[in-house]
């Protein structure tokens, strides 16, 4: 149900920068957009928050040129605008960044921020005045850098600051950050929070597209709701309660963190004396992660905790096999185990699932069941074929077990959502039946709905046995489903403790100081 709440216009502004009227968007069989009204301000930032599949994703591409809407009109300044192109709407003032930073690593940052508009000189380009442009442009975000040196060269973070120049380079009237957020930490998003900052008093008009509630409610003037292509209403940021947005969001009520919390302490109440799954002891890689002790139990759900860079990452792909240890003994089962690549891991039933879905993930240009399937096909051996009708058994069951959207296995994935690709990368690893699931950032960029629905099978699955490794950014989430927690700082493990009393603070301080209980951990 809508209520199309719409609050004031800031004072005295006159009109919105943009304005989008009724907009609708048909694909086949679905309708991405139904007559949904949005507008932006001069100075303002505003947050489009819906679930995945909500009509987020579609209306940006409405708005940047990517889709060509059916009905509905948009205004730019006041004045009527259709943008058939990206580079349109870029030349109108309107420019992206995206979370996967589309620039030129092997470039200069210079050379990226000038990229197209490089000033030349008898008919080359002018590397010295490129260089002092791009200087310029960096100085007035605050921003040391040499504009000479690599892209590549820089962490993730800096590449989308880099990013943020090249489009207020060109004028920028309009900021539409995706998911800016997902690999910073926390000096990292206070950077560029310092930054949006900074826009906004110049009057641009900001889009920040995030599914981290806490940054939106610290950076966001507005808020406009989405729910199944439809829209639900526009409000103040300060208005709107926390709960009162997510119930907008999903407009149904969810399994409250509570219950999730209760199933995992009922779980360890009745673990009695579990069963050691995977014994990993000194195992690790040069440059990478130092030698770390790591058990798992059958029906356990150890947290890995720790900053970006912390090795945390590191330690769950030598568990998963898909980077090789230099030292150190894995033993499954009480069987020596071999885990030197994916196919030996997934031999011994230990399947990971990586954090970069896009990359080492899902196919975009496969359907549903294709991905679900793959790795199980894989397993079995390309000259044994898995029949279409297994394929079809899988795909429906999956597709329903986890409320994949559209309910398609002929779908193509990447025209899903983020959520739904996150779940079919997730029905494509349970389909080999795992007896560890090694999981790294799982719910990153998702919505709070999808997120919740991915935290509960989590717990179900440890319910019914698994042992599950569960790698998040987000501190109450490993503290919620977790029944163990290994603390990784500076690439190497720091604390392994039962999670009895643990608490967000603790674990910071853990975490920041690494004065823990550096044991096997094998207790419950």
């Amino acid at each position: 149900m809508t209520d199309h709440t719409r609050p004031p216009a800031p004072a005295d502004t006159p009109a919105p920068v943009v304005e989008m009227t009724d907009i609708s968007i048909s694909f086949p069989g679905v309708k991405a957009l139904d007559s949904v009204s949005f507008r932006m301000f001069p100075g303002e930032v505003h947050s489009l928050m819906g679930e995945n599949g909500a009509g987020k994703s579609t209306l940006i591409k409405a708005l940047t040129g990517v889709y060509t809407i059916d009905s509905g009109t948009t205004r730019l300044g006041g004045e009527e605008v259709s943008f058939h192109s990206t580079a349109q709407a870029q030349d109108a003032g309107i420019s992206t960044v995206y979370q996967e930073v589309n620039l030129l690593p092997n470039l200069s940052v210079a050379e990226n921020i000038m990229l197209g508009r490089e000033p030349r000189r008898f008919g080359s380009i002018d590397t010295r005045r490129m260089r002092a442009q791009a200087r310029e442009v960096l100085e007035g975000l605050g921003l040391d850098v040499d504009p000479g040196s690599l892209l590549g060269s820089h962490s993730l973070a800096i590449q989308q600051l880099i990013a943020i120049a090249r489009a207020i380079n060109i004028d920028a009237r309009v900021l539409i950050l995706d998911e800016p957020t997902s690999s910073l930490d926390a000096d990292e998003v206070a950077e560029l929070f310092r930054i949006i900052r900074s826009l906004k008093e110049s009057g641009v008009a900001i889009l920040f597209v995030s599914h981290f509630l806490d940054q939106v409610y610290e950076i966001a003037d507005r808020l406009t709701v989405l729910r199944n292509g439809r829209l639900v209403g526009e409000y103040l940021t300060p208005d709107l309660l926390r709960i009162d947005l997510v119930q907008k969001m999903i407009g149904k009520e969810i399994a409250t963190l509570d219950d999730l919390e209760q199933r995992v302490r009922d779980a360890e109440a009745d673990a009695g004396d579990p069963t050691v799954f995977l014994r990993a002891q000194g195992i690790g890689r040069r440059g990478a992660v130092a030698p770390v002790d790591v058990t798992i139990h059958e029906g356990e759900v150890v947290g890995f905790a720790g900053l970006l860079g912390s090795g945390r990452t590191e330690v769950a792909r030598l568990l998963g096999g898909i980077d090789r240890v230099d030292s150190g003994t894995v033993v499954i089962r009480d069987e020596p185990a071999r885990l030197r690549t994916p196919r030996q891991a997934l031999s011994r039933r230990v399947a990971f699932s990586s954090e970069n879905r896009r990359a080492e993930g899902v196919v975009d240009e496969l359907t549903v069941r294709d991905n679900i399937v793959l790795a199980l096909q894989a397993d079995r051996g390309w000259f044994r074929p898995i029949p279409k009708k297994r394929q079809d058994e899988l795909a429906e069951s999956y597709i329903q077990a986890l409320n994949i959207r559209p309910a398609d296995p002929d779908a193509v994935v990447r025209n899903l959502s983020g959520g739904n690709q996150q779940k079919v990368l997730l029905a494509r690893w349970l389909a080999v039946a795992p007896r560890l699931l090694i999981l790294d950032e799982p719910t990153r960029g998702i919505d709070i709905g999808a997120k919740a629905e991915i935290q509960k099978l989590v717990v179900s699955l440890a319910e019914n046995g698994m042992g599950v490794v569960y790698i998040s950014a987000e501190l109450e989430e490993v503290l919620r489903l977790s029944h163990r927690i290994v603390v990784m700082r500076d690439r190497r493990k720091v604390a392994d403790l039962a999670n009895e009393d643990l608490t967000v603070d603790s674990l910071l301080a853990l975490i920041a100081d690494g004065n823990g209980d550096d044991t096997d951990g094998v207790s419950r």
